[in-house]
């Protein structure tokens, strides 16, 4: 198995501070937008983003946490049962501006079920997608980001691994492993 650094910790930064910026010119003052991370990697980077437009707007840009276990397509197939996670939305979303942020766009699927999770808190005006790296070539649903830290094209069979000081590492970095055959 080999590793392959996408981004290190200096170029990680420059690309979430991209992203703070292409929100802000999207959402201005963030008075009609909310952020919500996709639990479990996606809270990371929501909260990374969350620090950083709030030091930047010096506004208060609500922030939550929403969990889409229990509305996947494959919840039922697992050999073991997945774990929920925290759902903390401490806000209306009807009629809001959403950003669902995570970690890893892959196949599609958390973020279907992200969208089912969500209707339950209201209905909101428009949802965006932020994802950290976008895997092309390996969708199985027709969704696509509306912000893109990198995109990487991979295999199926290889890995992204996001490495964050926030889940105990010890710099930002991001990976691509494989296997060398």
């Amino acid at each position: 198995m080999q590793k392959k650094l996408i981004l290190d910790s200096d170029l990680l930064d420059i690309t979430l501070s991209r992203l703070c910026q292409q929100l802000i010119e999207n959402h201005g003052d963030f008075e009609n937008s909310v952020i919500l991370g996709l639990q479990p990697r996606g809270v990371f980077l929501a909260e990374i983003i969350h620090k950083k437009l709030q030091k930047l707007t010096r506004k208060e840009v609500p922030l939550g946490y929403l969990d889409a276990t229990f509305h996947r397509d494959d919840f039922r197939r697992r050999e073991i049962p997945a774990k929920a996670s925290e759902v903390r939305i401490p806000f209306i979303i009807e009629d809001k501006k959403v950003i669902l942020v995570d970690d890893v766009l892959f196949t599609g699927r958390t973020v279907r079920a992200a969208l089912d999770a969500m209707i339950a808190f209201g209905r909101p005006a428009k949802v965006e997608l932020l994802v950290l790296i976008d895997r092309r070539h390996t969708r199985d649903l027709p969704i696509a980001p509306d912000y893109v830290g990198k995109t990487v094209n991979t295999l199926a069979s290889q890995k992204v691994l996001v490495e964050l000081e926030a889940q105990g590492h010890e710099q930002n970095k991001i990976w691509l492993i494989y296997n060398k055959d």
